[in-house]
């Protein structure tokens, strides 16, 4: 293999709550963040049923989403949910599990793109041609989500294949990150920070700059060409 995935993780309450109800969990072949809904100890319980699943999940992640969906049915509340965003990796090839309104974005090249579509009301909204992206970013009724994984009521994830590049940064988070931080602030971030763990902090620090009301959850990801004395 020629390349490495260098992956940084921050999380934080926000200013507001005193709980955290996103969950992350990493390793060399997979990452994810879950966003947790339903009230705190709902919201903590669903989102880190999630992860547990996938901590010890091997290969594809559709079954895995279905077996998180059966966990939630069988052990939690009604009403827990969770948002799931997610990376398997086989080479320079990704798996992209998604469903709710976490996001994945690529750097690359200098440019920043969303990779996963979010499946909220506003979103719905712009697709159909009835609000631009700046309304929707600005919407008092951004964060109503249609599909989440949940107890009594989950729905089927985006699942894609990818195809990443040496030098790309992938960047997973939750909404309380993307609703109160401008995307080219991001992006500066992203493009001028090498250290992945300082730019996730960096953007932890944007978000509760702007008042912080949500837990901010952010995983980086650098795809980098192995030097030649590590192969």
């Amino acid at each position: 293999m020629t390349h490495e995935l260098r992956i940084a993780v921050a999380t934080d309450p926000g200013l507001v709550r005193e709980h955290n109800e996103d969950s992350v969990y990493v390793r060399a072949d997979l990452q994810a963040v879950a966003d947790g809904m339903g009230g705190h100890e709902h919201g903590e319980l669903a989102s880190a049923m999630a992860v547990d699943v996938l901590a010890t999940w091997q290969g594809d992640l559709g079954p895995a989403v279905a077996e998180i969906a059966r966990r939630l049915d069988a052990e939690a509340p009604q009403g827990a949910g969770t948002t799931l965003t997610a990376m398997r990796w086989e080479g320079l090839a990704f798996q992209l599990a998604h469903i709710g309104d976490s996001r994945a974005y690529v750097l690359r090249e200098g440019e920043l793109r969303q990779i996963s579509h979010d499946h909220t009301m506003v979103q719905a909204l712009v697709d159909a041609g009835r609000m631009t992206l700046e309304e929707a970013a600005n919407h008092p009724r951004r964060a109503y989500v249609l599909r989440a994984l949940q107890s009594g009521n989950s729905h089927d994830p985006d699942l894609s294949w990818h195809q990443a590049k040496i030098e790309d940064r992938y960047l997973l988070c939750s909404d309380g990150l993307t609703d109160y931080a401008d995307l080219h602030d991001v992006h500066d971030i992203l493009l001028s920070t090498e250290d992945g763990t300082e730019a996730a902090w960096q953007l932890i620090a944007l978000a509760n700059g702007n008042g912080g009301p949500d837990n901010i959850t952010c995983v980086i990801t650098d795809v980098v060409k192995k030097k030649w004395w590590q192969r």
